[in-house]
């Protein structure tokens, strides 16, 4: 996961063609690789980690956040785009303040990601 955390992408695919790695594997704070991606907006690998088709999109963690919803709250466009493609995603899921990712994007000011929110919601 910290590989994923810190977008190193050829890191993150070596450990994945390893075949010896969860991609779908959960920290303490119950986040995915995924989650950890898509909060600082890793583009490469979010894809890497979709690509697995051993994840799933809407895990949510200790606070009920999916990665849709770290990706929007931090302004991520591509990533939240990359998210919605997949069509697996539940861009309706509510964390546990009962917010969902629009809700997280329009409150810090990402117009762009509120917009692509807005198409789909």
């Amino acid at each position: 996961s910290w590989a994923a955390d810190n977008g190193q992408a050829a890191v993150v695919k070596l450990l994945l063609d390893t075949g010896k790695v969860d991609a779908g594997a959960k920290d303490w704070n119950k986040q995915t690789a995924l989650h950890m991606a898509a909060e600082n907006g890793h583009e490469a690998v979010v894809k890497l980690l979709l690509d697995t088709g051993k994840v799933d999109a809407n895990a949510q963690d200790w606070y009920e956040r999916t990665a849709l919803h770290m990706a929007a709250e931090n302004g991520h466009e591509a990533v939240v785009k990359l998210l919605l493609d997949t069509g697996k995603v539940d861009a309706g899921a509510k964390d546990g303040n009962g917010w969902t990712a629009l809700h997280r994007a329009a409150k810090n000011g990402h117009k762009a990601v509120v917009k692509l929110l807005s198409l789909t919601s």
